[in-house]
C-alpha cells in the first residue's frame, strides 16, 4: 500500500483571518465582511470548492492522454449550498454543504462518448471528490495548552 501523509498548519490571526501553510506554501483564508471577516481571502467552504475543482483539473490533465483526449482547455464551475443556521447554531441543520454541483467545461475535438468515459474516470479518481463523497475518519489527536507569550 502506497500511503502518503500530507501535512498542513492553520494559524488564527486577527478576527477570523487564518494563515494556512503546507510545504512552505501559504494561503490566506478569511470570511467576507458580512460574516465577520475582512474579505482578505476565500472562506473555508469556498476553498473547499476550489480544492475540488483544482483536483478535478489536475486529474483531467494527468489522464487526458490515456483517454485520447486532446485537452485544449479545461475548467470547472462549482457551487455549494449551505444553511448558515447550522454554523450559527440557530438550528439542528448540519453546518456543512447540503449539496455541491459542478460543471466541467472541456475544449476538445474528441467524440462525446470518449469525453463521457473520461468524465466518469475523472470523477472516480479525484482524491478531494472522493474525500467529500465518502466518510473519512477525522479525529483530534489532542489539545496542547500553550503558555501565553509575555
Amino acid at each position: 500500500m502506497a500511503v502518503t501523509t500530507f501535512h498542513a498548519k492553520a494559524v488564527l490571526k486577527e478576527k477570523v483571518l487564518v494563515e494556512t501553510e503546507s510545504r512552505g506554501h501559504k494561503v490566506i483564508v478569511d470570511e467576507p465582511e458580512s460574516l465577520g471577516g475582512t474579505d482578505t481571502g476565500m472562506n473555508p467552504v469556498e476553498l473547499l470548492l476550489s480544492s475540488l475543482g483544482a483536483c478535478q483539473s489536475i486529474v483531467a490533465r494527468v489522464y487526458a492522454q490515456k483517454f485520447g483526449i486532446d485537452l485544449q482547455a479545461f475548467w470547472v464551475d462549482l457551487e455549494g449550498d449551505i444553511d448558515l443556521d447550522g454554523f450559527f447554531d440557530k438550528s439542528d441543520v448540519r453546518p456543512g454543504f447540503q449539496s455541491i454541483k459542478y460543471t466541467f467545461h472541456i475544449e476538445t475535438d474528441a467524440p462525446r462518448e470518449k469525453v463521457e468515459e473520461f468524465k466518469a474516470f475523472l470523477e472516480a479518481h479525484c482524491p478531494v471528490g472522493d474525500t467529500i463523497a465518502n466518510p473519512v475518519n477525522i479525529a483530534s489527536s489532542e489539545v496542547i495548552i500553550e503558555s501565553p507569550v509575555k
